[in-house]
């Protein structure tokens, strides 16, 4: 659903309404992004002329050492300056949306010690690194099972979208990962020893840390895995674990949508309920179509979230940070994916000029 949508399918009533909204409170802040690679010129280029000037960056293999150092981080933000982008935010080369059993990091999500506290001390040195460098959020997963898909599926013009029907799943479900049987006792445990003493040092050194969820929202003891940031209240309570203006969520507009049983009439309070308490650090801003445990990731003008409306809610509530594309459809004629990423971006900013007229 696109800008028509505010004369199709919503009231006059309603539309007044989420323009009311929009017109109260602070100036449209919020800024069109990126997180795709690789970090170099050329994409740098593309970028840029797609008007993409505030990207989230997957920080190369450190030259040295197991993280990267100042010297490095420094680099690559020089990198972007020159191209007129600000480097907004960074993934560090370990704790990815990849599954336990290709991770070659694994003792943080494993809970495996004294290992785990080594990976943890990288982490805080990078938060440390950040904020001399001047880099104000790193985004990063406490993930087992990576992103899970079955066969994707027919898209318009020839494309395809990836798609998870829970019912394909077969035998996976009920297969075991090297983690073992990981309860959602013992997986909390292990985020809030992570949590323990990674926040306080970004809190510290004023950085935030943006957790991505668990992509998609799986039933207990798949794979051995009980998923808890896969539901709604499961993210709840991860945001109230450490109460920290710096402890949040790489908030995945199309992740969380994977949670829900009716997407386009739900996610609205649920962009609500985090952005009014300060918790939404990065949107990826993508739609799907269809509900839990069966959906296709679509294009952002054809799934079943109004992204207008949605748009409007963020600028309601004050939300200042970037939204950007993460997964896009696939063609054969697009095999990097730059004809799908200049789509999102072009209807993104059409987006936020529409959202800026209400204002």
């Amino acid at each position: 659903m696109g800008l028509a949508a505010l004369g199709d399918g919503i009231t006059p009533a309603a539309a007044g309404k989420s323009q009311r909204r929009a017109s109260s409170g602070s100036p449209v802040t919020m800024k069109l992004g990126c997180q795709s690679g690789p970090l170099n010129d050329k994409h740098l280029q593309f970028l840029k002329r797609h008007s993409v000037a505030n990207i989230c960056a997957t920080l190369p293999n450190p030259k040295s050492g197991s993280i990267n150092a100042v010297d490095e981080l420094s680099q690559l933000k020089e990198l972007c300056e020159k191209h007129g982008i600000s480097l907004d935010l960074i993934a560090p080369p370990f704790l990815a949306s990849t599954h336990i059993d290709r991770v070659a990091r694994p003792a943080i999500m494993l809970g495996q010690s004294p290992e785990r506290d080594r990976d943890i001390e990288d982490i805080q040195m990078l938060i440390q690194n950040c904020a001399k460098v001047g880099i104000p959020a790193i985004k990063y997963n406490l993930n087992l099972l990576g992103v899970i898909r079955t066969n994707p599926t027919p898209g318009r013009g020839g494309s395809t979208y990836s798609t998870w029907r829970l019912e394909e799943a077969g035998d996976r479900a009920k297969s075991i990962t090297r983690a073992g049987r990981v309860t959602a006792d013992l997986f909390w445990k292990r985020i809030g020893y992570f949590l323990d003493r990674v926040i306080p040092v970004a809190e510290e050194y004023k950085i935030r840390m943006a957790c991505h969820p668990h992509d998609p929202g799986v039933p207990p003891g798949f794979e051995g895995v009980d998923c808890v940031l896969g539901t709604i209240e499961g993210l709840k309570h991860f945001v109230s674990i450490k109460e920290s203006r710096y402890h949040g969520l790489n908030f995945c507009q199309g992740t969380v949508s994977e949670m829900l049983q009716n997407p386009g009439r739900e996610i609205l309070d649920v962009i609500r309920y985090f952005g009014t308490r300060g918790k939404i650090f990065n949107v990826h801003f993508r739609n799907i179509r269809g509900r839990r445990d069966s959906f296709q990731e679509t294009y952002p003008d054809e799934g079943d979230v109004d992204m207008l409306r949605a748009l409007m809610v963020y600028r309601e509530i004050g939300y200042p940070h970037l939204l950007m594309p993460d997964h896009v459809p696939h063609h054969a004629d697009d095999p990097n994916g730059l004809q799908a990423f200049a789509f999102c971006y072009g209807y993104i900013r059409g987006l936020l000029q529409a959202v800026q007229t209400l204002a």
